[in-house]
């Protein structure tokens, strides 16, 4: 597996909404420091998380914020909330170079999206969506934990959910998962995978027994929808077996729908951040059936860390050449990583 480059001009997410407030909080993002705070409008911005004098990082104390200036903690050189430097201790001229880089920040469905790269690029048309995360009519859990592991490695991951069969047996796992075959639709252009998994009679994991109180088996579909490079929707629908499909104008009244949501940011060339999020559609409120879906979902994902690091260092360690097999649930996998490949390959050009 050849390890790509950054996609610079894309939209990534730094955060959630409610991990910015006005503490400076930095997050790395494809290699780069970003430091996000919001300013006493309750706007979020972002800039570079080092100071232009000695590189001191302005996420840590004790530099902080007066009003809506950000004054280092190391010598006081002071910005504004478009990077510039207003204030240089010791003298009244202002170097023209005293400017942090600054990025473009759009806040949306609960997420904090941020543009790595040329800030004249940055097209807010163009970030993905995930509604449902701040949507009336669902609930919502999230997390986000580290991964010591390339970002495309979690992206295989997800693509091909039959692991949920072996890794996670006794969570979402079931037989039914790794032995139902794939339909996969790729848009080249768009960037987009779609893998879907339907079904028809199948044991309810815990998961879903526990959440939605169904006792029996169920029809269980997993419709997956990628967004290279940055966003992974997995479209889940639970129901009783025998239980009619959805209407013709998609109405699906007798069915427990979860929306299933990761934004996949790379840290480093080997670490991600891994953030995820569960929005349903039943069980609104009711804060025993979010304390479980949050608990059991952050240990399907702690699986997935504990495998992929593992992974990473196997990948890392292996020689020039090594040839892996694929299979037929490795479609999806197969075309987001033609697609990564080929977004790298024109970023680099």
């Amino acid at each position: 597996m050849t390890t790509t480059s950054f996609v610079r001009n894309q939209w990534y997410v730094a955060a959630y909404g409610y991990e910015v407030g006005r503490e400076l909080f930095s997050r790395t993002v494809c290699g780069e420091p970003v430091l996000l705070w919001r300013t006493e409008a309750g706007e979020v911005t972002g800039m570079s998380d080092r100071c232009v004098h000695r590189r001191f990082p302005l996420s840590q104390k004790p530099s902080h914020l007066v009003g809506d200036q950000v004054v280092c903690g190391y010598h006081g050189f002071t910005y504004g909330a478009d990077g510039a430097c207003v204030n240089v201790p010791g003298q009244r001229r202002i170097p023209r170079t005293a400017r942090l880089t600054s990025y473009s920040v759009v806040e949306q469905d609960s997420f904090v999206w941020v543009w790595i790269g040329d800030r004249e690029l940055a097209d807010e048309k163009l970030i993905p969506r995930a509604p449902w995360l701040d949507r009336p009519g669902y609930t919502t859990v999230c997390g986000m934990e580290p991964l010591a592991a390339r970002h495309g490695l979690l992206v295989d991951n997800l693509l091909d959910l039959s692991h949920e069969t072996y890794l996670h047996g006794g969570y979402i796992g079931t037989p039914e998962v790794a032995e139902t075959p794939i339909t996969t639709e790729v848009d080249e252009q768009a960037g987009i995978v779609r893998v879907s998994r339907h079904m028809d009679d199948a044991v309810c994991p815990p998961f879903y027994a526990e959440s939605t109180g169904i006792t029996g088996r169920i029809t269980r579909w997993q419709d997956i929808e990628y967004h290279a490079p940055c966003l992974y929707l997995l479209h889940s629908r639970i129901a009783p077996v025998g239980t009619p499909p959805p209407d013709v104008d998609g109405g699906d009244p007798d069915a427990f729908h979860v929306e299933v949501v990761y934004a996949i940011t790379p840290e480093t060339e080997n670490s991600t951040h891994d953030f995820w999020a569960v929005a349903r559609d039943f069980a609104l409120g009711d804060e025993k059936v979010s304390g479980f879906l949050h608990d059991n979902n952050r240990t399907v994902v702690l699986q997935d860390v504990v495998a992929l690091d593992v992974l990473e260092k196997a990948v890392a360690a292996e020689r020039d050449g090594y040839q892996e097999l694929s299979i037929n649930i490795d479609t999806g996998g197969l075309a987001a990583r033609r697609i990564l490949a080929r977004l790298a390959e024109e970023a680099a050009r």
